[in-house]
């Protein structure tokens, strides 16, 4: 079959890619909320006093900070279900490839959010949090009401970035035979005999471009109208 640029291809590629986006912003959004759990966990463990509990934060967060993702991705797709057949004697052939993407981009997400979460709490001053408690606000209440509202605009841009960042891993998956929108984009290309291989990937940087930048406006967005009412008084 001939192979030739067509502009045209392009346009007509969208409809086809467009339905299985979905599928990579489901991969993203589970990621995403079990990472931020995980992360939450992380960071109180490295903000603790104990050593054990910084020690094993801090070493997890070494250890996927030197892991590529798609080197993480082949460890937990092929070494979760050989553990736990060899292990336990249960056999995790039939669970959907989707799961092994939503916890290796988990984990790689709760990493750099309990660095996130670490700095963001760190930056606040503490002086904050003994005045709200002599005024007669509990614990619980100085956090609630004070410190985390803070440190969660803080949070904001970085939290923005690893999202992004989880989208475009994602993109991973088609490694390990899951079909999101990267793995259609690959089987047009397969059925289409390496033809129009071009327009496809240019389709499909159209709308990971589009996606990404809307992302980026949104928590733009969101820092700006948390921001209102909290920044500094100007001494004179």
């Amino acid at each position: 079959m001939e192979k030739y640029f067509d502009l045209s291809y392009i346009s007509s590629a969208l409809p086809t890619l467009i339905p299985y986006l979905w599928v990579t912003l489901y991969i993203a959004a589970f990621s995403v909320i079990f990472g931020s759990f995980l992360g939450l966990l992380l960071a109180a463990a490295k903000l603790s006093k104990s050593r054990v509990l910084q020690f094993l934060a801090n070493g997890y967060t070494t250890i996927m900070r030197c892991t590529p993702s798609i080197v993480l991705l082949f460890l937990v797709y092929y070494g979760i279900p050989a553990f736990s057949e060899n292990l336990f004697g249960i056999d995790l052939q039939s669970v959907s490839t989707g799961v092994f993407v939503v916890i290796t981009f988990s984990l790689q997400f709760a990493a750099m959010m309990s660095e996130v979460i670490r700095s963001s709490y760190m930056a606040i001053d503490k002086g904050q949090f003994e005045a709200a408690v002599s005024v007669g606000l509990t614990p619980f209440q100085a956090y609630r009401r004070i410190i985390f509202p803070q440190a969660f605009v803080v949070a904001l841009p970085n939290f923005g970035n690893g999202l992004i960042s989880v989208l475009q891993e994602g993109a991973l998956a088609y490694t390990i035979g899951f079909i999101d929108i990267v793995g259609k984009a690959n089987l047009i290309i397969a059925n289409n005999y390496g033809t129009h291989t071009l327009e496809i990937y240019i389709a499909l940087a159209v709308i990971y471009w589009i996606l990404s930048i809307t992302i980026e406006k949104i928590f733009a967005l969101l820092e700006k109208a948390f921001s209102k009412g909290k920044q500094p008084l100007k001494t004179t």
